[in-house]
């Protein structure tokens, strides 16, 4: 280590800092320093030097400098505010007058107070004391700097971007291994980055155009040059911090006892001001607007995007974390993590994997044990709204389809969950995986139904120009219950005929059109597991009758294959349910997403008239099933795929440009959803046997009748009465659980300690959302010339 201590004439601190190698034939080490503080709103030639007696002030006052004719000044300046410092280089005090600042309660006179100053820029009437090395940096108005050990940069910082400056070799580039420990989907950090850039940027590896096109528009965003300074924001306030090195730091910054910040670039606003505090660790990073870091937290290589927060000493290495996401406690290592996901205990793990928002890992919850596999290759992939259960461990590889709950279980193989809002768990005492389809709609409606507002609520985004997507109902859920029903029906379907043919008795419940359609199947010789197309659609519209007519349980088990790396069964739990679940939500999504479309029909036009022309010719005879999450909004998988191709071709030049179409895509999803939702519509129109045995790759539907699509809306009248009504009795039974009264002497403290259910504030605004969707159905029913009939 001695032989890294240079020794060097006094007169060279604070000078040099751009070696003469890298300096044009006028330029000087002060090039991009003044550019940063003409940025400011402050230009270098303001500046003047010292008066006499000025200067006499300051060195009776106990401060010293290498040359006070670099010592430089803005009216009016105070010198007797300046006291016990030692200043080396070019100084550059702004107004410096009789003021204090006042900051949680902490109130100091404005001045400079026993410090260490080198080749730094001062704004107006700042508070700097005790800081021990303060070097190269451009601080703002108004901040408070008290007990610093270190602020300092380098002449080749790079703030926490993926990018190699004019001095330096490609080795020292900063990189993400996400989604997977191999490093195979690495992608360069830069600020900025939302996480729709780096999951296309991890996603799309086969795309080697689009790699090279996104690692150009990496290195095109930044300056290589050397010399910049580092900056701390107007209104920031650093106190008790150990080292800060490398780092920008914007405005209203709250910085208070960490250890060590290096290479960061800390976003920060007055409307969304981000703060770190005691212990906390952070290496190579990019912290976005809003965010929040707590209590000995360590993250290293990382992204976090805007209103995210870490707390309680979690520790998040090689992710991604996206905006409004909470982790508490835990590790995790290797992510790519969309929107609104939460993670709070200690005991929770999570490596190599894409999860897609909207999230909540439970206390003792794996997510990524590598026991299946000796090389750590494995990645999970899972759609929004994954939920794993308490002591929850799951293995690599697996992935989940949206609002997939996992209860409390060591799943010991791989699982490939295709059912959408699906209750998933492992039977060990009879060797199963059991499934249950639909769960979160026909049996947890409460949760399901708050959701929404939740996550609205909490979205604290400043910029919400990019509009995420928050209801579970949504073309990307829609899109999956199309593939859940497909494989409910097919399934369905062959437990029928397996039961059927081994017990008559079996099949005394059917009706005759089962019948007629097994004898069909009979005729047609059928082997569901190598039968050809047309047997298995009669297959799956057998499965379809039989769901559509029939209640659970029924007399035979259904089992699906492909879920699960084993041989053991794959069960079904009321299929039914998980039927009739989808098709309601089909339903329900879709009314919700036209109703706005019809209250905004013109008053002179038929409303149905005024839908079937707007969207029948870009919906049902253009129909797209196929959605992407592209970061927290969704987008039609053919609008992507352009997206990519504009890219790759150089049509999109630039990051900031990249973000411009995710702002119109996000524009224009409400359009594309209206469409899809027609389709569905139209699909919901078909008989079962015609639904059951369309292809989502056909190129059409049948758009809804007048008299279907009036029929629908009453459907949907009934179904919101039934929302309001689920939802109360799923929480209420945490109210009449006798195990949960136990705790208490009588139902009066209970009622103190929890309140009355009828009174819960989520069931009211459940019961009050659905009286509202009653009434905009009650509108678009009058408009069309009809009159509801609810007997």
């Amino acid at each position: 280590m001695a032989k890294e201590i240079r020794i060097l004439p006094e007169t060279k601190v604070g000078e040099g800092f751009i070696p003469p190698q890298y300096l044009g034939p006028d330029e000087t080490e002060y090039r991009i320093r003044d550019e940063q503080l003409r940025l400011l709103g402050k230009d270098p030639s303001d500046y003047r030097s010292l008066t006499t007696h000025e200067l006499e002030i300051l060195v009776r006052n106990n401060n010293t400098c290498n040359d006070w004719s670099h010592f430089l000044v803005k009216d009016p300046f105070c010198p007797e505010l300046v006291r016990n410092n030692l200043f080396s280089g070019l100084i550059r005090i702004s107004k410096l007058e009789h003021v204090s600042l006042e900051h949680h309660d902490i109130a100091m006179a404005a001045g400079i107070f026993n410090s260490q100053i080198i080749a730094c820029d001062i704004g107006d009437n700042c508070i700097i004391s005790n800081c021990a090395y303060l070097s190269h940096y451009i601080i703002d108005d108004h901040c408070i700097l008290i007990n610093n050990a270190e602020i300092q940069v380098s002449n080749h910082a790079k703030f926490g971007n993926g990018i190699v400056m004019e001095s330096e070799n490609e080795s020292v580039r900063i990189t993400l291994d996400v989604m997977n420990e191999n490093g195979g989907r690495w992608i360069y950090p830069f600020n900025g980055m939302l996480s729709g850039d780096a999951w296309l940027w991890a996603k799309f590896r086969d795309r080697t155009r689009l790699q090279e096109r996104f690692r150009q528009m990496t290195d095109a965003r930044f300056d290589k040059r050397l010399g910049r300074y580092g900056i701390i924001g107007r209104n920031s306030v650093l106190k008790h911090n150990r080292i800060i090195k490398d780092t920008y730091i914007g405005e209203s910054a709250y910085i208070k006892g960490s250890n060590k910040l290096k290479n960061l670039t800390i976003n920060s606003s007055e409307d969304a001001p981000t703060q770190i505090g005691e212990g906390v660790e952070m290496v190579n990073g990019i912290l976005g607007f809003g965010c929040r870091v707590f209590y000995g937290c360590k993250a290293v290589r990382f992204v976090m995007c805007d209103s995210s927060a870490l707390k309680y000493g979690a520790r998040l290495i090689h992710s991604v974390l996206g905006e409004n996401s909470t982790v508490s406690c835990c590790e995790i290592l290797n992510n790519l993590i969309f929107p609104a996901h939460e993670q709070h205990h200690n005991t929770s793990f999570l490596i190599a994997s894409l999860i897609k928002g909207q999230s909540n890992l439970a206390a003792g919850a794996t997510i990524g044990s590598n026991h299946n596999s000796r090389a750590p290759d494995g990645e999970i992939e899972a759609g929004r709204g994954f939920w794993p259960g308490l002591c929850t461990s799951v293995k690599h590889s697996s992935r989940f389809a949206s609002f997939c709950l996992l209860a409390k279980s060591d799943y010991k193989h791989e699982l490939n969950i295709k059912f959408p809002f699906c209750l998933v768990d492992s039977d060990e005492t009879h060797g199963r995986l059991m499934l249950s389809p639909g769960w979160w709609w026909h049996s947890n409606s409460y949760a399901l139904m708050r959701n929404e507002k939740k996550f609205k609520e909490r979205d604290k985004r400043v910029d919400t120009s990019i509009r995420f997507v928050y209801s579970p109902f949504a073309p990307d859920t829609m899109s999956e219950i199309f593939e859940g029903l497909a494989i409910l029906e097919h399934a369905a379907g062959e437990a029928a005929m397996r039961a059927i043919s081994s017990n008559d008795s079996d099949g005394s419940m059917f009706g005759d059109r089962i019948f007629a359609l097994l004898a069909k199947i009979s005729d047609a010789a059928v082997e569901p597991k190598a039968g050809t197309e047309e047997e298995l659609k009669l297959v799956r519209q057998l499965g379809a009758l039989i769901l559509s007519s029939s209640k659970d349980p029924l007399p035979f088990e259904v089992t699906v294959r492909g879920f699960e790396n084993s041989n053991r069964p794959q069960v079904i739990i009321k299929p039914c349910a998980g039927w009739r679940s989808y098709r309601e939500m089909l339903l329900w999504f879709a009314i919700q997403t036209v109703i706005p479309a019809l209250e905004a029909a013109p008053l002179s036009s038929d409303p149905y008239e005024y839908l079937s022309s707007l969207l029948s010719a870009s919906a049902c005879k253009n129909i797209e099933t196929e959605w992407e999450n592209l970061g927290g909004f969704l987008v039609r998988r053919s609008k992507l795929e352009d997206l990519i191709e504009r890219i790759e071709s150089g049509n999109i030049q630039s990051w900031d440009a990249l973000h411009e179409e995710y702002r119109r895509l996000s524009a224009e999803y409400e359009h594309d959803a209206l469409a899809f939702a027609w389709c569905i519509l139209g699909y919901l129109s078909l008989a079962i046997e015609e639904s059951a045995i369309w292809d989502h790759n056909e190129a059409h539907l049948p758009e809804p009748s007048r008299e279907t699509f009036i029929q629908m809306l009453r459907d949907a009248h009934v179904l919101a009465s039934e929302i309001a009504q689920r939802v109360f009795a799923t929480r209420a039974k945490d109210w009449a659980n006798p195990f949960r009264k136990a705790t208490f002497r009588s139902e009066a403290e209970q009622i103190a300690v929890h309140g009355k259910v009828e009174e819960n504030s989520a069931i009211q605004a459940v019961k009050k959302d659905m009286h509202e969707v009653q009434r905009a159905i009650d509108r678009a029913l009058e408009r069309l010339g009809t009159a509801l009939n609810l007997g």
